[in-house]
């Protein structure tokens, strides 16, 4: 099984939903399947077959983070030595050469990304031109939207 990166802040982030699904959903919903059965003919109860599809959610959920979390390579960019350089778990201040429009962006994990809260995937074509560069230099990227050149501002290790 290969590795998958993920930030520290992506493993509290899975492990706290897995602790909430163990301890509080998966009871509840074990409760509600009981209380069905308790009313009687399964066979035209509403609330159990509900009851039994929402623990099959649960349920794979769960096998879906357990799962993530042992293919998980966390990586906490706070304690990597990297010198100024663009790398997994770096958040960087850029700026659109053409547009002065700036962004910030943390480069993720795929299951992390979210880019409207500026977290952008190891794998998305702006992460792949910044990543291996420095505060200063200039990462042309090929965007769906056409060629971009976004200048580094700055680069921290939060």
């Amino acid at each position: 099984m290969s590795r998958v990166p993920i930030t520290k802040r992506g493993e509290d982030k899975l492990r706290e939903e897995l602790r909430v699904l163990k301890s509080d959903a998966r009871p509840k919903v074990i409760a509600a399947i009981a209380e069905a059965r308790a009313h009687g003919d399964l066979r035209e109860n509403a609330e159990y077959h509900a009851a039994k599809e929402q623990q099959g959610f649960i349920e794979g959920r769960i096998a879906e983070i357990e799962g993530k979390l042992a293919a998980a390579q966390v990586i906490d960019v706070t304690q990597m030595e990297a010198n100024g350089k663009v790398i997994f778990g770096t958040t960087v201040r850029v700026v659109d050469v053409d547009t002065d429009d700036e962004f910030r962006y943390q480069i993720v994990g795929d299951d992390e990304a979210d880019s409207k809260n500026g977290l952008i995937s190891y794998n998305s074509p702006i992460a792949r031109a910044l990543i291996g560069k420095h505060e200063g230099d200039v990462a042309e990227v090929a965007a769906p939207g056409g060629q971009r050149e976004l200048e580094i501002l700055s680069v921290e290790y939060l």
